[in-house]
């Protein structure tokens, strides 16, 4: 029995001293608030004040009349005396809020709004500004010029080689593929204009090609060329896979959202075009053939050089309606090296900024 009143006696001393605790936290708290009325009193005043000088500098100077500063003189200390009314309220009910409730609204983690009036002065006191802070406690950027995606493209890859056109290719039309994945960043060129946009970033590109007429490709010294192959192939597909540098001027309309906490510019479910191009590096050449030999059925996985280009550059451009566009690329640097007639990669297809 004595052991339970020990025990009753320390649970009552441990929440009287919590208590205790917790009403000093509070009566702090309330104690700052008092002090920030007073801060937002001098903060108007101050302000008023600079108004006022160069209300009177526009009179000296004859910009306006005497009659015309008393009259913005005046609105200006209506607006900074409602300034200071609303700004306490706001203190106030922070003070009820704490005295009714305690520390169950006294958090400033998470949405926490700080007005003020102006840039931070001598002081810092905070004049005609406004701190927004998300529930993470971070606070949200005014105006985001930049923002990032995920690119995803897919479609139809052929070669165009000199001298040739795409209706004799060596290359099966339908067969030939490419994908592409990356990151791009997209930035506002203007300040107050978002019709123009610059998009970068970093993306891998795989380039497939399938010849034609039971053909795989043989590398002879420096040059690679389409040989028949000595059975009939089930499949033969050659692949170049690249690391690339995109980069395009992007244009469309725009819709502008701004309110007092942030400024956007939503480019959702609008038409946009890019222009522009892309310069890399291959990282990887390598051939694929099935097919049926002795009865045994074969897959070779050839990996090597083949003489094709290390360098890859490009242009490419896309047009479309929202996230979804119509790409097009062409390789500007040839496909191998040293080769005796050119031949460039050219891409058709889907593309998606997600």
């Amino acid at each position: 029995m004595k052991r339970i009143v020990y025990i009753a006696l320390a649970i009552m001393t441990l929440s009287t001293q919590f208590l205790s605790a917790q009403e000093i936290e509070i009566k702090e708290k309330i104690e700052k608030l008092e002090k920030e009325k007073e801060r937002i009193v001098t903060a108007e005043k101050n302000a008023l004040k600079k108004e006022v000088e160069a209300i009177n500098e526009r009179m000296v100077n004859g910009e306006i009349t005497s009659e015309e500063a008393k009259v913005l003189k005046e609105a200006a200390a209506n607006n900074r005396a409602l300034n200071i009314e609303n700004r306490i309220a706001i203190i106030n009910n922070k003070v009820a809020l704490l005295e009714r409730n305690g520390n169950e609204y006294a958090s400033t983690k998470g949405t926490e709004l700080s007005i003020g009036l102006g840039n931070k002065n001598d002081d810092g006191d905070v004049l005609l500004g406004v701190n927004i802070k998300n529930n993470k406690g971070r606070k949200i950027k005014y105006d985001r010029r930049t923002y990032s995606e995920l690119v995803v493209a897919f479609g139809l890859n052929n070669a165009i080689v000199e001298g040739q056109s795409l209706d004799d290719s060596d290359y099966k039309i339908a067969g030939s593929r490419f994908f592409e994945i990356g990151w791009a960043w997209k930035t506002r060129i203007f300040k107050n204009s978002n019709f123009m946009r610059i998009k970068y970033g970093i993306s891998y590109q795989s380039n497939g090609l399938k010849p034609t007429d039971n053909r795989y490709f043989v590398e002879n010294g420096n040059q690679t060329e389409l040989q028949e192959f000595r059975v009939e192939l089930d499949k033969s597909k050659f692949r170049m896979d690249n690391i690339v540098v995109p980069v395009h001027f992007e244009f469309g309309p725009s819709e502008r959202r701004e309110t007092e906490e942030k400024l956007r510019f939503s480019t959702a479910r609008k038409f946009r075009i890019g222009i522009g191009g892309y310069a890399g590096a291959n990282i990887s050449t390598r051939q694929k053939l099935k097919y049926k030999e002795n009865g045994d059925r074969i897959k070779d996985k050839i990996k090597r050089d083949y003489n094709t280009n290390d360098l890859i550059y490009g242009l490419s451009t896309y047009i479309g309606f929202g996230d979804m566009s119509l790409y097009a690329k062409y390789d500007i640097s040839p496909i191998f090296k040293n080769a005796s007639v050119d031949q460039n990669n050219v891409s058709l297809g889907l593309r998606f900024d997600l």
